[in-house]
């Protein structure tokens, strides 16, 4: 008898997932919810229990102990969303607040780094960020993410290293193709990023210095980061005439480094070249049919964010954008460059994307020493208020550095086709935001994934619940190698999202865009609540995720 029971007890013991008593008491139990486990499958109703910031149980749990239960009847239960372009994480390390503006949006997971990174620094880039006094300087990733888990953040990052970053460091501003001196020193520090846990090497090709890499050098750097089992990601060398010429540069770095490759916030940019999504998300079907493993995301707004001086061709900041800039106060160089703007096409010209139409540019923020008025007003409208001609604003505004502005150069169409692509993830492209301290933004920096909840789900039915969790959980998680995040499974880090399907909606517009969404009713981070019923709790339980090849 005695050995029947303790082979009755060895069963029921292997019977329970594995690490777990049934007799041990919960962190938490979220009971009757929706859970839209975010692999792709029909949602199903469970209690989900976690303990010590993992998912431990899926089931019936009602009548077991836990130290806190959420009635979450009505409600969906999904993974914690992962931006896939969450900008830098600098705010997060300057103001906890910052992280407010993703957690409310249902984000537990960001990406940071695009051609731009927080490592690595040297004097002169470290000084360029102007960080306030008491904060430590840093010139590696190992150095800077130890400040972030001493700080402590709200949600978690990963980091990728900039190209653009690592050419400043080694090269700086200007034009020039590396030495194979500096070339061996700009692989060097991509070891060293990738050895410190970034997830792979980013470029921003349209972005002075990023643009002044040629193919060869990214596929050179793209090497060390495939051979440290990184991802090449890319805000890809042209959104729009040539969009197709620039996705296919991406696939041949991906194929001749033997990388995975991400395209960041694809479009397809001006009026006449909307027709070319079809095409290019043909072309990226086609590579992954080949066996290139090749991703891409969006944001679901058809005005995008850039920098005004993007306005003028690269070429002209070749020796430096502090050389290119004085410049502009003679009136031939001005006129030479209006008549560029206005005849040429074989670059990213962005005053042709919009139509030639200076109020379709709507300026979002300028420096501290301009009229705080400029911001939320087109450049036409900010030439009424100056009594000047539109192009002469348009000069002096970019003179004045530092000017960030919204085109609008997209349409739904394309934003629809994105999102029925099996392979596209979402990404805000912006980062965290305190709008406390902050004057103005981009409306995805507070509205991105509840606008895909509420627009392209519930209310034009363009994809399903279960597909728009997917892209906002699973696949992204899959593209980063985050193996234990993104989706509600035992085992999975509890990072989860409880929000009502029938009121989620983003509040941010163009007009009025640092305003939270409503609908998210909790989020959890790693198994603590940072927003309860709506309101956020303060707690940080963020972490530096460390890719782990």
């Amino acid at each position: 008898m005695a050995l029947r029971a303790f082979l009755i007890l060895a069963f029921i013991l292997l019977a329970m997932p594995l690490g777990f008593a049934k007799s041990d008491t919960f962190d938490l139990v979220i009971s009757s919810a929706r859970v839209v486990d975010g692999s792709g499958n029909p949602w199903y109703l469970a209690d989900v229990g976690v303990r010590d910031g993992i998912i431990v149980e899926i089931g019936k749990l009602s009548q077991r102990a836990a130290r806190r239960v959420i009635d979450a009847r009505g409600l969906v239960l999904s993974p914690g969303f992962i931006d896939m372009m969450g900008g830098t994480t600098l705010p997060l390390l300057l103001d906890p607040v910052t992280a407010q503006s993703k957690l409310r949006q249902g984000v537990t997971t960001m990406m940071a780094g695009e051609g731009d990174s927080l490592a690595p620094q040297d004097e002169r880039t470290i000084k360029e960020l102007n960080l306030p006094a008491g904060i430590s300087h840093w010139t590696t990733f190992e150095e800077y993410d130890r400040l972030l888990d001493a700080k402590r953040i709200g949600i978690n990052v990963i980091h990728n290293v900039g190209a653009a970053q690592v050419r400043r460091v080694v090269i700086g501003d200007e034009d020039r193709t590396p030495t194979p001196e500096q070339l061996a020193k700009m692989k060097e520090i991509v070891a060293k990023a990738m050895e410190d846990g970034s997830a792979g090497l980013s470029t921003a090709l349209i972005y002075p210095p990023g643009t002044y890499a040629k193919t060869e050098e990214i596929i050179e750097l793209a090497k060390i980061a495939a051979a440290n089992g990184g991802v090449y990601f890319s805000h890809m060398r042209n959104e729009s005439g040539q969009l197709l010429e620039a996705i296919q540069e991406t696939i041949r770095i991906g194929e001749e480094a033997n990388i995975p490759v991400h395209i960041y916030h694809l479009k397809a940019a001006g009026q006449s070249n909307w027709p070319l999504m079809t095409k290019a998300i043909e072309l990226i079907q086609s590579a992954r049919d080949r066996g290139v493993d090749v991703t891409a995301d969006v944001y679901p707004y058809i005005r995008n964010g850039i920098g005004l001086g993007s306005f003028v061709h690269p070429r002209h900041y070749a020796n430096g954008t502090d050389a290119f800039l004085p410049t502009l106060s003679d009136a031939n160089v001005r006129a030479e460059l209006r008549k560029e703007i206005e005849t040429t096409s074989n670059w990213e010209n962005w005053y042709q994307h919009v139509g030639k139409n200076w109020d379709n540019v709507l300026v979002v923020q300028v420096p501290a020493t301009l009229d705080k008025r400029y911001e939320g007003k087109s450049v036409q409208e900010i030439a009424a208020l100056r009594g000047a001609d539109a192009w002469e604003t348009f000069f002096y505004l970019v003179q004045q550095g530092g000017i960030e502005v919204n085109p609008k150069s997209m349409n739904e169409e394309q934003k629809q086709q994105a999102l029925r692509a099996t392979f596209v993830s979402i990404g805000s492209d912006a980062e965290p935001m305190n709008p406390a301290v902050s004057t103005y933004a981009h409306p995805r920096t507070f509205g991105t994934f509840p606008r895909i909840l509420a627009k392209y789900v519930r209310e034009e039915k363009v994809i399903s619940l279960e597909t728009a969790i997917r892209e906002m959980t699973s696949l992204p998680a899959n593209q980063l190698k985050l193996w234990n995040r993104g989706r509600v499974a035992p085992g999975f880090a509890a990072d989860l999202v409880l929000f009502n399907p029938a009121k989620v909606v983003d509040t941010a517009t163009f007009e009025k865009p640092m305003s939270y969404p409503v609908g998210m009713e909790y989020v959890l981070v790693n198994g603590q609540l940072a927003i309860d019923g709506g309101q956020a709790t303060g707690a940080l339980a963020g972490r530096v995720i460390r890719a782990n090849r």
